[in-house]
């Protein structure tokens, strides 16, 4: 009989590496190792069990992150640099979330069962949130350059960023763009995170925060552009739409929409992380999903948006763009 082929094996076994990584970061081991530790100290500084403490360790020797010499343990330069909290480069705060995203992955058969996630609709804990925000704020940090040159910002004086989180984007785009000012509208947990990131980067007086919630009523009015980041997987299609609406509302004449989100190809096999994504969003979420670039631009034409494009940029999330259009009135006037 032919064995399971060992790249197979390897594929369904490849949770344990992902779990001890994840149980390192959740106990902050990396940190309690420090410049050298035996196995006691680090229970010790823990509070673990010693012999189990020792057997972890030992574990991420053999996958490399940790040394080994005469009894005592060492972070790797991988591990020093992005998972101990002391550096300033460190990681473990944002980390954090997907070490909550494994209990919810761990659900995964049961939402496929019956269609959603049994813990659908429960608020994040503090905590939680707190680590939610931290992830995207880093990866907002790293994408912000190249969203702000694939999208220019010129004429762009007034900003809403739709559930803005950090505000990562919004303080990037306000120090790119002197005349921009830009309005963070998330829930009131999230703006006291923002808050601190925005005092942090000197831009308090051009950065505001707006406690809302994105299924209310009207966003306001008179902005140039309405920046939606890593929101539309999180929603249904009818969602969306109505988002996009308000969104459409809130924009000048000329405005516009930027989406910047995971877009699946037509069949929604690939890109591979968009797909995988997907499943994220089955287990976290009521009725999110990933979509294709075809439902964005359905929803965007029948929000009323015009000159509707998509804009390649690297990485794994996409840009899909839309203008509102100028006033008829506007444009006779012009023409006169």
């Amino acid at each position: 009989m032919e064995r399971v082929p060992e790249q197979l094996l390897e594929r369904i076994n490849a949770f344990r590496e992902s779990r001890l990584l994840l149980t390192a970061i959740e106990l902050d081991v990396f940190t309690a190792v420090g410049d050298a530790a035996t196995a006691a100290d680090v229970a010790t500084r823990l509070g673990t069990d010693p012999r189990a403490t020792e057997m972890l360790l030992n574990a991420l020797v053999a996958v490399g992150l940790l040394c080994k010499s005469e009894g005592r343990f060492r972070n790797s330069a991988v591990a020093a640099r992005w998972l101990t909290q002391g550096s300033p480069e460190s990681a473990r705060a944002a980390l954090m979330h997907v070490v909550h995203l494994w209990n919810k992955w761990s659900l995964l058969s049961e939402c496929v069962r019956k269609g959603r996630s049994p813990q659908a609709g429960r608020r994040r804990s503090r905590a939680q949130t707190e680590a939610f925000i931290a992830m995207m704020h880093y990866n907002a940090q790293g994408r912000a350059p190249v969203v702000i040159e694939a999208i220019g910002l010129e004429g762009v004086k007034r900003m809403l960023d739709l559930g803005g989180g950090s505000g990562a984007y919004s303080i990037a785009f306000a120090l790119a763009s002197p005349q921009l000012r830009a309005d963070v509208l998330d829930l009131p947990l999230v703006l006291r995170i923002a808050r601190r990131h925005i005092q942090a980067a000197g831009v308090t007086d051009r950065v505001k925060t707006r406690p809302g919630d994105l299924h209310q009523a009207s966003y306001g009015s008179g902005y140039d552009l309405v920046f939606i980041s890593a929101i539309c997987h999180m929603l249904s299609p009818e969602e969306n739409q109505a988002m996009l609406r308000k969104s459409y509302r809130a924009l000048v004449p000329g405005g516009r929409v930027v989406i910047q989100d995971f877009i699946l190809e037509p069949d929604k096999t690939s890109p591979r992380a968009a797909a995988l994504f997907s499943l994220n969003m089955l287990v976290n979420t009521r009725r999110g999903a990933a979509y294709s670039e075809a439902e964005y631009q359905q929803w965007l034409a029948e929000a009323g948006f015009k000159e509707l494009r998509r804009l390649s940029v690297p990485g794994p999330a996409g840009l899909m763009v839309g203008v509102r259009p100028a006033d008829a009135a506007a444009l006779r006037t012009q023409a006169c």
